[in-house]
């Protein structure tokens, strides 16, 4: 088995890793372009480039990947690279772009996704921070063979992953990442062992994991206690939870519901021991929060580095 990977972040990079470790060899690796990252904003590679590039892999860097497009120059190239490395499959991990049927049907075999849910609920870019947010109490990894569809292909290998309710996206994602990337190596192994056989997904249960904005993170204090709670975890590491007080824009890294009634967004306790506000139903006690250009720390830290919050201020 020849195999072409295509990924960007941590997630994928952990299937590379595992796929290399089981000993198939890799020859192509697809990944977004180097962006700014960091304070300094400086170029950096992304996670997959960074181990494709320890591991002596070919790395190619497309802008886009359809000939009629934007970067139809950038889409060539690569489609180029991927004829010239004569695959037997493309994996397909958290890449960022999508894969027109030209690249679809290069590898022999064709292309597989590592997908972070149990398709056909979560097809889209926000699989584990959508499930967290709407209080999902599992998820899980599908080995799907891609198609010309967003997520609609045909299922080859599905296991599930209880979700806490402690489960942020960071922690959930490590969990995820790792079964993923043990469940690929098993598909890889028995495609090469022409032993996979396709499941079509179910027609009833499909939802769209539309991609997270970072407008999102703005709390609405109207909305329910716990489902502004569940978006803390959501949106934990990114965009994160935020809101104003005063002048500063402070997030929120994690919350309790608790009891309390007023209007929405109202102070309820500020002691320096717990920082109780209003939601539209019940109440949310933060506990972990950050201040712009801080680090997170508890609450009693919070409160004892600023002037006091007031009591029945709204905010």
């Amino acid at each position: 088995m020849r195999l072409g990977f295509a990924g960007t972040p941590e997630f994928a990079r952990v299937a590379l890793e595992q796929l290399l470790a089981a000993g198939f060899e890799v020859a192509l690796t697809l990944t977004q372009p180097d962006r700014p990252a960091g304070r300094g904003m400086k170029l950096a590679a992304s996670p997959v480039k960074s181990l494709a590039l320890e591991r002596g892999i070919q790395v190619v860097q497309p802008r886009g990947l359809r000939l009629e497009g934007r970067y139809a120059h950038d889409a060539a190239a690569a489609q180029q690279a991927l004829a010239d490395a004569r695959l037997d499959m493309l994996v397909v991990a958290a890449y960022g772009l999508i894969l027109p049927r030209p690249a679809l049907v290069l590898p022999r075999l064709g292309c597989l996704n590592i997908h972070a849910s149990l398709l056909p609920r979560w097809r889209g870019a926000a699989p584990i921070q959508r499930a967290i947010e709407a209080g999902d109490e599992v998820s899980g990894i599908t080995i799907m063979q891609m198609d010309e569809g967003l997520d609609t292909g045909d299922m080859l290998m599905v296991e599930r992953e209880p979700i806490t309710a402690q489960d942020t996206t960071a922690t959930l994602q490590d969990r995820l990442a790792r079964l993923g990337g043990r469940l690929v190596v098993e598909a890889v192994a028995a495609a090469a062992a022409g032993r996979l056989v396709r499941m079509p997904q179910p027609a009833e249960g499909a939802s769209y994991a539309r991609k997270i904005e970072k407008a999102e993170g703005a709390i609405d204090w109207s909305l329910p206690a716990v489902l502004i709670e569940r978006r803390v975890r959501a949106f934990d590491p990114a965009p994160g939870a935020n809101f104003r007080l005063g002048s500063e824009a402070v997030k929120v890294w994690s919350a309790a519901v608790c009891e309390g009634t007023a209007p929405a967004g109202t102070v309820l306790r500020a002691d320096g021991e717990a920082l109780v506000v209003a939601c539209g139903v019940a109440a949310l006690s933060l506990l972990h929060l950050q201040r712009p250009g801080g680090r997170r720390i508890g609450v009693r830290e919070f409160s004892a580095a600023r002037p006091p919050v007031v009591v029945g201020a709204r905010l």
